[in-house]
């Protein structure tokens, strides 16, 4: 492979966290996910993010939920990221689905505003929705460079991302797949891939044993059971559009048999876009594993048309369904959303069962229930958002009113007051210029009409005319379909009240107006957060339904991959040193990386290949020879060191470029003796420039020619010049008198006696050849 290769972690290596990766080829740069963590911190990881912001061709997403796209909307919205960005129908539609959720989830308890709907709405409109196998050629700098999502398993649409250079071997960029089938995904096709160039891949599971699928559900199945007959509810933590539709298909499933015992009992899924998250799934079915598409077509059976789960999008509908229940609600790391609250709503109670199904990011309540099951007492901060009260709310409601009588003046001002037609706004404006000037108005008991016209008509006007007070008449308006109709005079609020919200209102000192249930969107509000000691008397226990490829079968699919260089990211330090240990064992690896946190690894193949950046004077002064497709000039410079953070000139390659034909550089480099140089730290790129010499410095060099031209070649288009070219014994004779032959080294020499005939001949061979 000659093309230069290197990536960099910005986040996701010898840890747990988001991953994000920026690999480059040549001059094009990937962006491979852009996850953030649950809490959405502002950490280095963002600040270096930014500053690649304007680097970065396109971005590659692997899977829908915050891990692996969690920092799109901020990136695209707040950071002005501006490039096209590929996933596949599934993770773009789920992925939807999971911002949206962990948006509303923020909202709900705080004022959240790193990024808005809106912003996720502009990210995911820059996404191009690709199907699996389906080849992207990419343009500009990435001439000759194509993508391919092949399937990852693990959640709906996950991918696997193929990278092509043309007439070299393939990049794969590999993470979090599963190479199981499952009840709703086909496995991963990753172990057929054989031999890439470049593999880069995860370590997270390197070092985890998994139980088996049936031992799994026979858990989770007896856990469930177990808690709804001592009559007490089950909280299955999940997340919002990815592991939920497994788990879902599953437990509809275990209610669907009668021998199961479940049928009397209730099933929610709890999220704020469950009927969307569904919806989305039963249209995807062409997603999906080969056993769902062949009941779909044979008996039209889709398998996410629920029989027994109710699909609920807040606290008040959830009441409404009988107990004992089972809730799937999100968020999987319990830090906000319902499943946070039905957990301090659910812990206190013995009868009750809390099911967590992922490893969530450590520092996650989730992860620490896992991680010590034998906490009972656990410091929680309780957030909640209540309607403003009292001085708050006057306070506010004045400033709304400043505010609104600011802008009324400045439209004022500029004319901009108007109604909207000239023939239904007449009457409005006398009746508000009235207002606005009372001391205009008429309080007679008789007086003649204001604003009527004066008229000489033929027919008698009414010369007196009784006042009326001021008053608006609404006007109906109506469309091409009768009437508009406003929602909100049919809006029902609902008041319903729960007692475990009244008692966790008590515990904050709010109000019992379960705040939480009501629509908070129109009327103003506050967040209030209280710190409190949370007692944890249910069972908590860990199912992995997480759908990940174990340690063995990581280890199997790559002794059977043997790719020739081998990247690991994400993971912990442990998991990626032994799984970096056994990958250097195995034969036909060449090498094994594994970056820190914002650490770049060079992965190119071809130690001789390099990149330097040419000045602008350089370019200019630069006499190139075309050979072929390949256009080549020679250099006498000198390479500096000093890196510049702006790019204003020419990234070229040296050397293999020439085969590869593209623009190529032969050259002759005298490097001065800078290795005591430190690279300046605030450069972004430290690719070092090429300068040329001054001419008096400049040495000479002997003619280069570049090409390797057939005879078979050469002899047609000798014909085609007029002049009579024939084959004897292996040498061209042309016009009897020049003989053209190849010796053994491969070098061409031509013959004859010096005529005309000779120096055409020489010339239409000197042609064939880039003279540098």
């Amino acid at each position: 492979m000659t093309s230069i290769i290197k990536l960099t972690a910005l986040s996701g290596a010898h840890d747990e966290g988001p991953l994000c990766y920026l690999l480059q080829v040549d001059e094009f740069k990937f962006l491979l996910d852009c996850g953030w963590d649950e809490n959405f911190t502002m950490n280095k990881y963002i600040e270096t993010l930014k500053r690649y912001v304007n680097q970065i061709d396109a971005v590659l997403l692997s899977f829908p939920d915050g891990l692996h796209l969690g920092a799109l909307p901020y990136i695209v919205g707040k950071c002005g990221l501006n490039c096209p960005i590929y996933a596949t129908v599934p993770v773009y539609k789920m992925g939807q689905m999971f911002m949206y959720d962990l948006f509303q989830s923020r909202h709900n308890t705080e004022d959240f505003d790193l990024f808005t709907l809106d912003d996720v709405d502009a990210a995911f409109d820059k996404i191009i929705q690709l199907k699996y196998s389906q080849i992207i050629e990419m343009k500009g700098k990435g001439h000759g460079l194509t993508i391919m999502p092949v399937p990852a398993g693990h959640m709906i649409g996950g991918t696997v991302w193929k990278i092509l250079k043309e007439g070299e071997e393939d990049i794969l960029y590999a993470v979090d797949y599963n190479h199981k089938k499952e009840r709703h995904l086909n496995g991963g096709v990753l172990e057929s891939i054989s031999k890439p160039a470049l593999l880069i891949t995860d370590a997270y599971n390197s070092t985890y044993y998994q139980a088996k699928r049936k031992t799994r559900d026979e858990q989770l199945m007896t856990n469930i059971l177990h808690t709804m007959r001592n009559n007490g509810n089950v909280l299955v933590a999940v997340d919002t559009a990815g592991r939920v539709l497994e788990l879902c298909q599953l437990l509809d499933q275990m209610w669907r048999t009668q021998e199961s015992g479940l049928g009397t009992y209730s099933l929610a899924l709890l999220n704020n876009v469950s009927y969307n998250v569904v919806e989305f799934a039963k249209s995807q079915v062409e997603w999906m594993s080969d056993k769902i598409m062949r009941s779909f077509e044979d008996r039209r059976n889709n398998p996410f048309q629920f029989k027994h789960l109710q699909l609920c999008h807040s606290l008040s509908e959830l009441r409404k369904i009988p107990e004992p229940k089972t809730v799937l609600a999100s968020v999987p790391d319990l830090e906000w959303g319902f499943s946070r609250d039905l957990f301090l709503d659910w812990c206190g109670n013995p009868n009750n069962c809390i099911i967590l199904t992922s490893r969530t990011s450590p520092g996650t309540l989730a992860r620490n229930l896992i991680d010590q099951p034998k906490q009972k007492t656990l410091p929680l901060t309780i957030r909640k958002r209540v309607r403003l009260e009292g001085a708050e709310l006057e306070e506010y409601l004045k400033k709304e009113k400043e505010k609104e009588q600011e802008e009324r003046l400045k439209a004022q001002e500029k004319g901009m007051l108007s109604g909207e037609s000239s023939d239904e706004s007449e009457d409005e404006m006398e009746v508000d210029q009235s207002l606005l000037f009372p001391g205009k108005a008429r309080h007679d008991l008789m007086m003649k009409s204001e604003g009527s016209r004066k008229s000489g008509g033929f027919f008698k006007q009414a010369k007196k005319a009784y006042p009326m007070f001021p008053t608006h008449e609404e006007r109906i308006k109506w469309d091409d379909y009768g009437e508009i109709i406003k929602a909100e005079d049919f809006m029902i609020s609902d008041h319903a009240i729960g007692d475990d919200d009244k008692k966790l209102d008590k515990e904050l000192g709010l109000d019992g107006d379960s705040e939480m249930e009501q629509d908070m969107s129109n009327v103003p509000t506050k967040c209030v957060a209280k710190d409190m000691m949370v007692d944890i008397n249910c069972p908590v226990i860990f199912i992995d339904f997480e759908g990940r490829s174990d340690g063995e079968s990581m280890r199997k699919i790559v002794s059977i991959m043997k790719p020739k260089q081998l990247i690991l990211v994400h993971g912990t330090a442990e998991s990626t040193a032994a799984f970096t240990e056994y990958c250097k064992s195995i034969n036909g690896i060449n090498k094994v990386l594994s970056p820190s946190p914002h650490e770049t690894v060079d992965a190119t193949m071809e130690s001789h290949i390099f990149q330097v950046r040419l000045t602008d004077a350089l370019v200019s002064s630069l006499e190139f020879s075309k050979a072929k497709d390949a256009e080549l000039a020679w250099i006498d410079g000198q390479i500096e060191l000093t890196s510049s953070v702006i790019d204003t000139g020419v990234i070229l390659e040296e050397g293999e470029l020439t085969e590869e034909g593209e623009e190529g550089v032969v050259e002759h480099i005298k490097q001065p003796e800078t290795s005591g140089k430190k690279k300046d730290s605030k450069s972004v790129d430290s690719v070092p420039t090429l300068e040329g010499l001054p001419t008096t410095d400049i040495p000479g060099h002997q003619e280069v020619f570049i090409n390797e031209p057939r005879l078979m070649e050469l002899k047609q288009i000798l014909l085609r010049q007029g002049i009579q070219a024939e084959f004897v014994g292996g040498v061209i004779v042309c016009n009897n008198m020049v003989a053209i032959k190849r010796s053994e080294a491969g070098l061409i020499s031509l013959e004859g006696c010096l005529c005309e005939d000779y120096f055409k001949i020489r010339e239409l061979l000197y042609e064939q050849y880039a003279i540098v």
